[in-house]
């Protein structure tokens, strides 16, 4: 197969930089596409083509298949590569980049398909042997079946989406009239979100931990795994900062846990890279499957700081259909990577805050920036409210810590509101810094944002 020379990226903000940069340095011309709210994104400037491909609602634009299909044969592109977001785990644009003969950067629409419902991903994981969280594997189609579900599960539960993912469609249910009450908001913001309106129940882990294993794998059955990452401080569900190696294992359950990963990857013959997130109890020390991502992760960046790899580029390598580069014990672990992500949001409300950025100040050196903004930048209502992820590498947590708390210290941003004083107050926090947190941490942590120094 000969090499892919055009890459159509099918997304905006950082993640497409992000690939255009390893385009560049691979020889391959990158194409942008970008909404009317996008037309003087830095994205669209640093390709080598851009095209528009709509208004700036996502459905219009950045989810519009048919046009992207379409811009994507005009330019002659020879694949797609979807980022995160938007189309990554849509196996109808996966199945029609193929159909298209488009190289889709990803694994094929079948396994997409496979892992993209968690009742299916789960019922594959117990085939391979992957512990999963106990729980009710039936799609629930109404609030009577959920309660007689519930009541042999026992409570505390997980009202869950089985499609989808960022936490819409999940409800913790205490008892059975919670469930009952929330069954009907759950499936309908599933269906809304999602097309899919399926739900189900699993046992709820309290006070725990959430904790990924990073995959590659290429078409001739060869599994490796690159570490953990640990992303267990979330708002609202949604991750703000990561870091890896996690400080919560030992040696013993991270070579557990990532074998672990590997097995269930080779099972459902999984291709390119991938992300398989499991739950961590800390006081038993057991982990569970919790869902497969089929593509690049926004949190990316701290793997490779940790291994020295570029994951884009091994995905382009995977898709094109080169066998893995690495053996297992070529792959080593080194230092201590910390990533944050900055919101343009409130820090206390977590609601976003749209606007022009009227200054812009970042450090230099020392750090990698993943920046989808610069001064003047308007940021969109229409899209994710996250600007930018800074990542730091250090010999040991302690320092890396150190220098990412100084980090944020020398960042500035006017015009919006942003989660700085929350990522400051996050890092200046002895039980942090003493690796003690749970996945209740910001709501147990309810003022560390008025922290600023």
């Amino acid at each position: 197969m000969s090499g892919i020379q055009k890459i159509l990226i099918a997304n905006r903000g950082e993640i497409a930089r992000r690939i255009i940069r390893t385009c560049r340095r691979m020889g391959i011309r990158s194409v942008a596409v970008y909404s009317e709210a996008d037309q003087h994104a830095l994205h669209v400037r640093e390709a080598d083509e851009a095209y528009n491909i709509g208004p700036s609602q996502v459905k219009k634009s950045y989810l519009n298949i048919d046009k992207i299909l379409e811009i994507a044969l005009h330019c002659q592109a020879d694949a797609i590569h979807p980022g995160y977001g938007f189309l990554s785990e849509n196996a109808v644009f996966a199945r029609k980049c193929e159909e298209h003969g488009l190289t889709f950067i990803g694994p094929d629409a079948d396994i997409i398909e496979q892992m993209g419902s968690k009742i299916v991903s789960r019922q594959s994981m117990q085939q391979a042997g992957v512990p999963v969280v106990p729980g009710w594997d039936g799609r629930l189609n109404s609030a009577e079946e959920a309660v007689d579900a519930a009541n042999r599960l026992g409570f505390p539960l997980m009202l869950k989406a089985s499609a989808g993912g960022g936490g819409m469609g999940l409800r913790l249910v205490r008892d059975e009239e919670e469930l009952k009450r929330l069954f009907a908001s759950a499936q309908q913001q599933a269906s809304s979100s999602f097309g899919d309106g399926s739900l189900f129940l699993e046992r709820y882990v309290q006070d725990a931990r959430h904790i990924e294993v990073q995959l590659a794998a290429d078409r001739y059955g060869h599994v490796i795994h690159l570490f953990e990452r640990e992303c267990t401080i979330q708002r609202r569900n949604q991750k703000v900062l990561e870091e890896s190696p996690s400080p919560v294992l030992s040696n013993a359950l991270r070579n557990q846990l990532c074998e672990t990963a590997v097995r269930g990857a080779k099972e459902i013959g999984y291709t390119n890279i991938g992300t398989m997130e499991f739950i961590f109890d800390e006081q038993s020390e057991q982990f569970y499957f919790l869902e497969m991502n089929t593509r690049i992760q926004v949190e990316h960046p701290v793997t490779e700081a940790i291994t020295g790899l570029d994951l884009v580029e091994l995905q382009i390598k995977l898709a094109q259909g080169e066998p893995l580069p690495l053996k297992q014990h070529d792959v080593r672990s080194t230092g201590y990577a910390l990533e944050g992500r900055l919101y343009a949001e409130d820090p206390k409300t977590f609601f976003p805050s749209p606007g022009t950025i009227e200054q812009l100040q970042l450090p230099e050196e020392g750090v990698r920036l993943d920046f989808a903004v610069e001064e003047g930048s308007v940021v969109s209502p229409f899209y994710d409210p996250m600007i930018g992820k800074m990542i730091v590498h250090a010999d040991n947590r302690q320092a890396a810590i150190e220098q990412f708390h100084h980090l944020l210290k020398h960042i500035k941003v006017e015009g919006i509101k942003t989660n700085l004083a929350l990522l400051q107050g996050i890092t200046a926090d002895p039980d942090f810094q003493q690796g003690q947190y749970t996945t209740n941490y910001l709501k147990r942590k309810k003022l560390l944002a008025l922290k600023t120094d």
